[in-house]
């Protein structure tokens, strides 16, 4: 029987990359491959047991849909669709820049800090990358910065969409693995923090080491100044506070608090003056087409695991992991390498859906804790957003710049290396991700 059920999950993984080969939507891929394990694959082994594709499709997509804490889903694409459309990267600029200008390599740590507080409002990588490097490329551009460091710097940095709470990934995730999202997002606060450092670590390291490719210094801004042109980063730093705080200490759930966020976010448009029906309309339409996308693929992977469930090839795996005896650190390294390759050719959330039926087994067997590994796999995904030829935030970078693809990914290496390195520290040391959701959820 394990030897058939072998053979039906390698058929079915054949299946699904002729489909993703063929050009189908990933979330109707899924659910191809999923009709083919319920009727195909009982038909072709005669030992795999049956079931009624309907009850099997309509139970699957009902039970993945009816979900309260995917509400927040589309609530917090949709907050960071409207700041995506104010001028939040503009005063960002003008209110970091004054404040970094002695730290080696000055502006450009604006890239890293700017997109760390974008992120706890966006949960997008890519949008984080884009709202910042529409309004720092060009100015760092003028001042003469070096352009590789600046393209690779806000490449790098922009992945902090995906770390830092809200994320739109930790909400799939928790879902798919049926894990707390509330848990999620506040482990992510520290490994997001020590990813910040690293980019900003690095940075200064470079810029000591390449003094001639770091522009002087703007002229001194007194403090008054400095705190003026600061004081328009206020509003959005105060509705990033309430929106987590909301979260970390249980005064709403990760859903009531997307739509304080939403609330908020529509208030700072109006007060900025950039709240209109054409961008009242834009930031819906654009959060509803990529909830639209995340559902239809939730929809068919909950359809594809439950017919590998059915089949029983996920638990037939983990209980071959567990007798294998594979030590964590092999565990981790082969996962690492998967969803590495699988990063060129298919975005982060279609990574975590697709696998998540095969790996959660494999990963339970091991004894790995699931929150803990719900960021790592946050982390590897942000990896994958620097990958070529499929790296989101690649092509952000080179629609700002007009730079080839492959240079970009160059200038971006030194960050996917960070990354690895942060991926390191977090296997060898996981109180970093496990203890504050401990601590601050203890009670």
């Amino acid at each position: 029987m394990e030897l058939a059920q072998t053979g039906a999950g390698l058929l079915l993984l054949a299946l699904l990359f002729l489909f993703l080969g063929l050009g189908v939507w990933i979330g109707v891929a899924l659910m191809m491959v999923g009709f083919c394990g319920v009727v195909v694959l009982p038909w072709l082994i005669p030992s795999m047991p049956t079931f009624p594709v309907d009850k099997v499709m309509g139970t699957a997509i009902w039970q993945s849909m009816a979900s309260w804490t995917l509400a927040a889903l589309p609530l917090f694409i949709w907050m960071g669709e409207i700041l995506f459309r104010t001028r939040l990267s503009e005063d960002m600029f003008r209110g970091l820049a004054p404040w970094v200008q002695r730290l080696p390599g000055r502006l450009m740590h604006v890239n890293v800090i700017g997109c760390a507080i974008f992120a706890a409002v966006s949960g997008s990588s890519a949008a984080t990358a884009a709202t910042i490097g529409k309004m720092s490329l060009p100015a760092l551009t003028q001042r003469r910065y070096h352009l590789p460091m600046a393209m690779g710097s806000l490449a790098g940095a922009g992945t902090l969409g995906l770390l830092i709470p809200p994320s739109i990934v930790m909400i799939v995730y928790g879902v798919a693995a049926e894990v707390s999202v509330v848990r999620l997002f506040i482990a992510g606060v520290l490994p997001g923090l020590l990813l910040v450092a690293l980019f900003s670590g690095y940075i200064a390291l470079w810029s000591l080491l390449h003094p001639e490719l770091t522009p002087p210094r703007d002229p001194p801004m007194p403090l008054r100044a400095r705190l003026r042109e600061s004081a328009q980063l206020l509003p959005v730093v105060a509705l990033i506070g309430f929106v987590m705080s909301s979260i970390y200490f249980g005064w709403a759930t990760a859903t009531e608090a997307a739509v304080f966020g939403v609330i908020g976010a529509l208030g700072l448009s109006a007060w900025g003056g950039t709240l209109s029906w054409a961008s009242l309309r834009d930031s819906l339409m654009g959060a509803t087409r990529l909830a639209c996308m995340i559902n239809l693929i939730l929809a068919g992977a909950a359809f594809l695991t439950q017919a590998m469930a059915y089949s029983g090839i996920p638990a037939a795996m983990g209980a071959w992991v567990g007798e294998q005896g594979f030590s964590p650190a092999m565990i981790i390294l082969v996962l690492t390498l998967i969803y590495l390759v699988l990063g060129c050719f298919i975005d982060g959330i279609s990574m975590i859906v697709l696998t998540a039926s095969v790996v959660l087994p494999v990963i339970s067997a091991a004894n790995f804790d699931l929150v803990w590994f719900g960021i790592f796999i946050v982390l590897v995904v942000e990896m994958a957003q620097i990958t070529p030829p499929v790296g989101f935030n690649l092509f952000v970078i080179q629609g700002l710049t007009g730079q080839g693809i492959f240079a970009v990914a160059r200038a971006t290496l030194p960050f996917f290396f960070l990354m690895l390195f942060a991926v390191v520290i977090v296997f060898l040391f996981p109180g970093i991700v496990t203890w504050l959701p401990r601590t601050m959820l203890s009670g």
